[in-house]
């Protein structure tokens, strides 16, 4: 088990390779913790670190926070995540933890709240066709249609699929690659899209699989190896110059005369 990072997402954008490809990346603005709590296996019975993301105001804090961050000694924070880790010994209250954690990583899984739709209705919410859109259908075409049996069992089931509150949900993307890291300014670009709006609350983590794929950068260095190897003529090949060089020049035959009677 690893720790984590927060961070905000601030929107999306493009980065360009040496060879002139664009990659769209999300662009993440990654907040430092402070290690608030440590938990070990000999008082806890786990080994864990509690850290503390975001400042807030005290004015937003309960009597019982206010109460907690006092015997801490530390600022308050917003968001307070605990992480499991083998060995809690390598870790001391009150330091900092940042975008340096994923130096050396090249994939991560991120977690975020969706964007909310607000009230759907089924075919917008579960993809449903709806009901014919011709006549005899009275302003009914996009409802979903019967939901339950007859007296028996006299009800509906739960988790059907009907109309309600869309999005806004925590959703989980695994194995998203990292493009690049601005340690100076705490930014890191995740390839592709993740979910939620812009400055919406992002959960980041390393990837827990194991992953064998080669990065986009990788393989940017393979083409360029190739174009490269491609550009230089071979050894083995000779050009025509050098090949008209080697050839022996071919001496005329002396043309002999004909003696006339």
């Amino acid at each position: 088990m690893t720790i984590g990072l927060v961070g905000t997402k601030i929107g999306m954008s493009r980065e360009f390779m040496d060879s002139g490809t664009s990659v769209p990346v999300t662009v993440v603005r990654v907040e430092t913790g402070r290690i608030i709590d440590i938990y070990n296996k000999e008082k806890n019975g786990y080994s864990a670190v509690k850290l503390g993301f975001l400042k807030t105001k005290p004015s937003k804090l309960s009597k019982q926070m206010k109460g907690f961050f006092a015997k801490k000694n530390t600022e308050p924070k917003r968001i307070l995540k605990e992480y499991r880790v083998n060995k809690s010994e390598d870790y001391k209250l009150g330091s900092e933890v940042g975008l340096e954690l994923f130096k050396d990583v090249k994939f991560i899984d991120v977690r975020s709240k969706t964007i909310g739709k607000g009230f759907a209705g089924p075919m917008k919410r579960w993809n449903f066709s709806g009901l014919r859109a011709s006549h005899g259908v009275s302003v009914s075409h996009r409802s979903h249609g019967s939901t339950g049996q007859r007296q028996d069992p006299g009800k509906v089931f739960k988790n059907k699929k009907m109309a309600g509150h869309m999005g806004s949900k925590f959703r989980t993307l695994l194995n998203l690659e990292i493009i690049k890291s601005d340690m100076e300014n705490n930014l890191i670009y995740i390839k592709g899209s993740i979910p939620g709006s812009k400055n919406s609350t992002v959960y980041l983590r390393k990837s827990i699989k194991s992953i064998n794929r080669k990065t986009t950068i990788e393989n940017e260095k393979v083409a360029q190896q190739i174009q490269q190897s491609a550009k230089k003529p071979s050894s083995k090949v000779e050009t025509k110059k050098e090949v008209e060089k080697k050839a022996p020049e071919k001496k005329e035959a002396p043309k002999k005369e004909v003696k006339k009677k």
